[in-house]
C-alpha cells in the first residue's frame, strides 16, 4: 500500500497528479487523498480512478466538483469546511493545481479569507515541456491558452515577440496548426518551436524545428491528445528583406494589406510604413 492516513490540520491542499502516467504521484498527494475529511476535485471521475488505482478508499467522506463552471456557492461550501475544522484536498483534472486551472479562484478566495491553505507539489505539464524540449530554461514565461479568435490570438503573440524568456503554451489540437502558422507571422520563419504532445502518456511525441517547418509539418498533419508549446527566446537576427517578402505572401493570403503588414512588421521589428509600401507593392505585382 503506497499510502497512510495522516493527520491533517483545518486547511485547503492543493495536490499536483500525474498528467499522463498515474505512477507519476506523490507518495504525499496519496496520504493527503487518504487522509483529507473532503475530497474537492475538477473532475470527480478522474479523481476517483486515481484513487482507485493506488487504493486509496473515498469512504463516506465527500467528493465535491469544483470545475470551470463551479460558483460562489461550491466555493463557500469548501470554504465553510475548512472554517469548520475539515481539510479538503484539491485536485486538478492533471498537474498542478492552479496552473491554468479553475483551483485559482479557490486558492484566491482562501487567501482572501485569511483562511489555512498549502500545496503538495508534483506532475506540471509546463516543467516536463521545458525539460524535454532543448530550449533554455534559466528564463522561462508561461502564457496560458492564446485567444480562439485568429486576430485576438496575432495581437496576443506579437505582444509576446521580445520576451526575454523561452514562450511556454497550451493549445488545442484544433487550433494547433493555425496557432503554429501565427506563430510565423509574429515571430518570424526562423524562430525554433517545440511542440510536445501526450507528455508522460502511451503516445508522447516531441516536434522540434524552425516557426516555418512546423507549420509545413502541421499541414498534412492533424495532432491529438493535449498539447504544449515552447518558442525560443528572439536570437536578435537581422532581417533580410527575401525573408520579409516571404513573410508578406504569406500573410496576403489571408489577411488584408494593412494587417498582413501590421503582422509583419510586429514579427521583424521594422518600421510599419517600410512594410507596408512593401505590401502593396506585391499586391501590385499579383493583380
Amino acid at each position: 500500500m503506497n499510502h497512510r492516513i495522516i493527520p491533517l490540520s483545518a486547511g485547503l491542499y492543493l495536490c499536483a497528479v500525474p498528467i499522463g502516467n498515474a505512477r507519476d504521484v506523490t507518495l504525499r498527494t496519496l496520504d493527503i487523498l487518504a487522509s483529507a475529511d473532503v475530497i474537492a476535485a475538477e473532475d470527480t471521475r478522474t479523481a476517483r480512478k486515481l484513487m482507485d488505482i493506488h487504493a486509496v478508499p473515498i469512504g463516506d467522506r465527500p467528493m465535491v466538483a469544483y470545475h470551470d463552471h463551479s460558483g460562489e456557492a461550491v466555493r463557500a461550501r469548501l470554504m465553510d469546511q475548512v472554517r469548520a475544522g475539515k481539510s479538503v484536498a484539491y485536485v486538478s483534472e492533471a498537474g498542478t493545481p492552479l496552473v491554468a486551472d479553475p483551483g485559482y479562484k479557490l486558492a484566491a478566495d482562501m487567501r482572501a479569507a485569511d483562511l489555512p491553505l498549502t500545496a503538495a507539489p508534483g506532475a506540471s505539464a509546463v516543467l516536463a515541456a521545458l525539460t524535454v524540449s532543448g530550449l533554455p530554461s534559466d528564463a522561462f514565461h508561461f502564457a496560458g491558452f492564446m485567444p480562439n479568435a485568429a486576430s485576438a490570438r496575432r495581437t496576443r503573440l506579437e505582444k509576446l515577440r521580445d520576451v526575454e524568456a523561452t514562450l511556454v503554451l497550451y493549445e488545442s489540437p484544433k487550433r494547433i496548426a493555425a496557432l503554429t502558422s501565427d506563430v510565423v507571422l509574429a515571430f518570424g520563419p526562423d524562430r525554433q518551436m517545440v511542440i510536445c504532445r501526450e507528455l508522460t502518456k502511451k503516445f508522447e511525441e516531441v516536434l522540434r524545428g524552425t516557426a516555418e517547418d512546423l507549420a509545413t509539418r502541421l499541414q498534412d498533419r492533424s495532432l491529438k491528445g493535449e498539447i504544449v508549446v515552447l518558442i525560443a527566446r528572439n536570437a536578435d537576427k537581422s532581417t533580410d528583406v527575401a525573408d520579409v517578402k516571404a513573410l508578406l505572401r504569406t500573410a496576403l493570403v489571408s489577411m488584408r494589406v494593412k494587417d498582413a503588414a501590421n503582422a509583419v512588421a510586429g514579427a521583424t521589428g521594422l518600421p510599419r510604413r517600410d512594410v507596408y509600401q512593401m505590401a502593396l507593392d506585391l499586391k501590385d505585382e499579383d493583380t
